[in-house]
């Protein structure tokens, strides 16, 4: 009995294969085909948008896939959450929806779009925003080009962003958060429920999980002599503890450790100064607690 699990495609569709690679699941995805290979006899992987993903699993066409919280919140799918998976296109952080009008806009905030036009993909979410806020919009969905139509006649769009960069660059300001999405790992109820499929999609989040979290650490290896070695130990963090492992030459230590990525050029000139040698950086494939 195969799993059917579900591939973003799309904007997501590389940086998931990419990240299932890491994993230790190699996917090949054909130009010609919705259906790709997989490295997994107990695997069978199909390639849906990322907007319809929850659907096909609530509905039990796949038992498992990959999506954003804002398609599942969009198609109000009854579905399981496995798992939060934060990776997108730019970093490793949640995307916004954002509510956006024209640099030049007298709109200063939600309450003035009453009775307004806004262009959107995410058309029910939004419209339960506006139903909180109490105001009455006109809510159109936005095939794409969203950003184009707010200099089109449309009076604001809303919009996915990780940076803000492109709405700047299109001469539109930010005025409010519509919601947060994070990538999901969704489930099906009654795949969830048969022990056999439950099993192997733990199995697949633990590896995804390592492999994102890999992303943001890098390991460190030096050789410390015996004078040195409290200095340097100071010096590093450490998910639990560094290894230390005697080196044959008396006096003489490896260090073995992994470090967030970000803090690492702030890290190596001080384990250099205080007397680290022979410093290596490497990179992860996979990190579990």
């Amino acid at each position: 009995m195969k799993l059917k699990l579900g591939i973003p495609k799309g904007s997501l569709q590389d940086l998931t294969v990419k990240l299932f690679d890491k994993a230790g699941f190699t996917i090949n995805v054909s130009k010609r085909s919705y259906f790709p290979s997989i490295d997994d006899k107990e695997i069978e992987a199909v390639l849906f948008r990322a907007q319809e993903m929850s659907r096909y699993v609530e509905n039990g066409i796949i038992d498992c896939g990959i999506t954003g919280r804002d398609w599942i919140l969009e198609n109000n799918s009854k579905v399981v959450k496995v798992a939060e998976l934060i990776y997108a296109k730019q970093s490793l952080k949640p995307v916004r929806w954002v509510l956006a009008v024209p640099e030049g806009s007298p709109v200063r905030s939600v309450k003035d779009l009453r009775n307004k036009s806004i262009a959107t993909e995410l058309v029910n979410v939004t419209k339960s925003y506006l139903k909180k806020k109490g105001v009455k919009a006109d809510v159109e969905f936005s095939w794409g080009a969203t950003e184009v139509k707010a200099r089109m006649g449309v009076s604001a769009i809303v919009e996915v962003t990780e940076t803000g960069a492109s709405l700047r660059a299109n001469g539109l300001k930010i005025i409010d958060t519509i919601c947060e999405s994070t990538t999901q790992f969704i489930a099906n109820k009654k795949a969830w429920q048969n022990p056999k499929k439950k099993k192997k999609i733990e199995k697949i989040v633990l590896l995804l999980k390592g492999a994102i979290l890999a992303a943001q650490k890098v390991g460190l290896k030096m050789n410390v002599s015996q004078k040195d070695l409290n200095k340097v130990l100071k010096i590093l963090p450490a998910m639990k503890t560094p290894t230390v492992s005697q080196l044959s030459q008396k006096g003489w230590f490896d260090i073995d450790t992994i470090i967030d990525e970000e803090t690492v050029k702030e890290i190596i000139p001080n384990l250099k100064k205080a007397g680290a040698q022979g410093i290596i950086e490497y990179p992860l494939n996979k990190v579990i607690y």
